[in-house]
């Protein structure tokens, strides 16, 4: 007779459970968290027990789904980790990691709470990329960083897109020509509502030029314009949106109908 197998560590199926979001990098990120004498690779062990933490917390999570989206998020969170660590940026050695239930403990609820509720699963890559670049940034607080992701819960992804867009324009060019003044398509519409809101909540500059006296013509903004604000910085920083999906990107601008220059 056999003896019976011991039960999963809490939190390990949720996070195995990613895999639905994530792929197998779930289950390679539980083996990292869960038993780190078998993987290849290692987390420094205070960031690990915040992860791990979280995890067990969050492994009653309502709805399969949600609970996958939680548990995927904090596989990102170890996969960015790994890859910061190769880069050369420790782990924060301050009380935001360190020293029993920590700032981040907190944030990671946060996160996966958010991460639970998204319809857009995409973006839970990037809200477990805000744990691991919260761990590695040390002039960061906390306060701060619950800012970002507020700011951050509060957009839309197409307003997600167009940050990533404007952060990466040394590498990826934007498009030159004058944005549309009365666009006839719903898809251009929307995009630059999206682009005013986020000029409006002081995330791109310059912000939405106003009504000149006598009704004079206001100047044609082009996407060359926009500049990150530092509350953009701060978001784009966050949510490592130097890594969203070109694809993404490229369907807000293609939206606007403009030639690419």
């Amino acid at each position: 007779m056999t003896a019976p197998e011991d039960p999963p560590a809490p939190g390990r199926t949720l996070v195995e459970a990613g895999s639905v979001v994530a792929g197998s990098m779930a289950r390679t990120a539980a083996t990292l968290l869960f038993d780190p004498s078998a993987a290849r690779v290692r987390l420094e062990p205070a960031l690990a027990e915040v992860l791990r933490r979280a995890a067990a917390e969050a492994a009653e999570l309502p709805g399969s789904r949600a609970g996958a989206r939680a548990g995927a998020a904090l596989a990102f969170a170890a996969e960015l980790a790994v890859t910061r660590a190769a880069e050369g940026r420790a782990v924060r050695t301050d009380r935001v990691v360190s020293d029993g239930r920590t700032p981040l403990d907190e944030l990671a609820g946060e996160v996966l709470r958010v991460a639970a509720a998204t319809a857009e699963e995409w973006r839970v890559r990037h809200l477990g990329y805000l744990l691991a670049e919260t761990a590695v940034s040390g002039d960061l607080d906390a306060g701060t960083v619950r800012t970002g992701l507020r700011l951050a819960s509060g957009l839309t992804g197409r307003q997600l897109a167009w940050l990533a867009a404007v952060g990466r324009r040394d590498r990826v060019p934007l498009p030159m020509a004058p944005l549309p003044a009365e666009p006839r398509g719903w898809p251009a519409w929307g995009a630059l509502e999206d682009l005013a809101d986020l000029q409006r909540r002081g995330l791109l500059d310059p912000p939405p030029p106003q009504p000149r006296p006598g009704g004079a013509a206001l100047p044609r903004l082009r996407c060359t314009d926009l500049r990150l604000t530092r509350r953009g910085v701060l978001v784009h920083r966050l949510l490592v949106l130097d890594l969203l999906r070109d694809d993404l990107v490229a369907a807000t601008l293609a939206d606007l109908g403009l030639p690419r220059s």
